[in-house]
C-alpha cells in the first residue's frame, strides 16, 4: 500500500477518500482503454519469461509480509538473483532478498516489494506485488549475460518485505514509519553506497501509461523517458507528473538518493480485481526493456565519468 500525500484535516481526509474511491472506479476503465501499448523497438528483455514469473508468484496464493507462503517464494528468488542472498529485518519473520553485480563505486538499485496486502482475503497480487517482481527477476537474468563496461557500478536487485505489513491499518496517518519495512532497512544501511534506485510497482496494467511520480528526481526520470524513447516505448511515459506517493523508494529520496517510481496510480491494486485478467505482456516487456536501456546507459555515464 502507498499514500498519496494530502494536507491532514478533516475536510481533507474526506475528499480524499472520496478521490480514491473515484481513482479505483476510473481505472476499471481507463487503466484498459488508454492506449494501447506499443511493441518494443528492440528484444534484450523476455516479455515471457517475465510473465512466466507473475504466474509462479500467483501460484503461491496471498502472500503477506512473514507469511510461510512468502517464505517459500522468498527461497525460490534468492535462487534466481545473482549473489542472491537475505537482508534481515527488525520485524520478526521479514526478509528482503537481493541480488548483486559486481562493479566499481557507489551501486544503481533495482528494486520492487515482493509481499503482498493481507486483506482482502484472497489477494494475489497480480500487478500489486507479482509484476515489479518479475521485471527485476527477468532484468537480473539478463543483465548478468551482458558485458559491461570496465568501470561500471554494481547493481544490487533488491526485493522488499514488507511494503504493507499485516495489522497496518488502511488510514494510518504514519505509513512511512509503520510500513515500507523493507525499503527503509536498506536505506538506512546502504545508501550512502547507493547512486541511483529505480523501482518497479503497478507496472503490468493493460493499456500502462506511467507518468512521472510527483517526488520522483526529475533528472533520472528524464534518463528514463529517453530510454523509453529509445526502445520505442516513449508512450507509456508521458510527459507529465502524477501524483506524489509514498512508495519504497521514499527513503532513499529522503536519504539523498536519486530515486524514481514507476507506478499506475490508476490501477486497482488494492482490491481483488488484481489479477491476471487485468494484466498485459506487453506492459511488463515495454517497462522492461526501458529500465534495462536505463541501466545500460548509466553503466556508460558512470563508467566514463570515473575515467575522466
Amino acid at each position: 500500500m502507498r499514500r498519496v500525500l494530502v494536507l491532514v484535516n478533516a475536510g481533507a481526509l474526506v475528499a480524499a477518500a472520496v478521490a480514491a474511491v473515484l481513482i479505483v472506479r476510473a481505472s476499471d476503465r481507463g487503466s484498459v482503454a488508454s492506449g494501447a501499448v506499443p511493441a518494443a523497438r528492440v528484444d534484450r528483455f523476455d516479455g515471457d519469461r517475465a510473465w512466466a514469473w507473475v504466474e509462479r508468484q500467483i501460484a503461491y496464493g496471498q502472500r503477506p509480509a512473514g507469511s510461510p507462503q512468502l517464505r517459500r517464494l522468498a527461497a525460490v528468488l534468492r535462487a534466481k538473483l545473482p549473489d542472491g542472498h537475505f537482508e534481515p529485518l527488525p520485524s520478526p519473520g521479514m526478509r528482503n532478498v537481493v541480488g548483486r553485480l559486481p562493479g566499481r563505486g557507489r551501486a544503481v538499485i533495482v528494486g520492487a516489494h515482493y509481499d503482498t496486502l493481507a486483506t482482502p482475503k484472497g489477494f494475489v497480487g497480480a500487478n500489486n506485488g507479482a509484476a515489479g517482481t518479475a521485471i527485476v527477476l527477468e532484468l537480473a537474468r539478463v543483465l548478468a549475460r551482458m558485458d559491461r563496461p570496465a568501470g561500471a557500478p554494481p547493481i544490487r536487485f533488491v526485493l522488499y518485505d514488507g511494503e504493507e505489513p499485516p495489522g497496518l491499518p488502511e488510514n494510518d496517518r504514519d505509513f512511512y514509519h509503520h510500513g515500507l519495512r523493507g525499503s527503509r532497512a536498506d536505506a538506512r544501511a546502504n545508501a550512502r553506497g547507493t547512486r541511483a534506485m529505480i523501482l518497479l510497482d503497478y507496472v503490468g496494467g493493460r493499456g500502462l501509461r506511467l507518468p512521472r511520480e510527483g517526488s520522483s528526481t526529475p533528472a533520472l526520470w528524464a534518463q528514463l523517458r529517453a530510454a523509453a524513447a529509445a526502445v520505442g516505448a516513449g508512450a507509456v511515459f508521458p510527459d507529465r507528473t502524477g501524483l506524489t506517493i509514498l512508495d519504497d523508494h521514499t527513503p532513499y529520496l529522503r536519504a539523498g538518493v536519486p530515486a524514481v517510481d514507476l507506478i499506475d496510480w490508476s490501477y486497482p491494486g488494492h482490491s481483488l480485481r488484481d489479477g491476471l485478467g487485468r494484466m498485459s505482456e506487453r506492459s511488463l516487456d515495454a517497462v522492461g526493456e526501458t529500465v534495462l536501456e536505463l541501466v545500460r546507459r548509466l553503466d556508460a555515464q558512470y563508467a566514463v565519468v570515473r575515467a575522466r
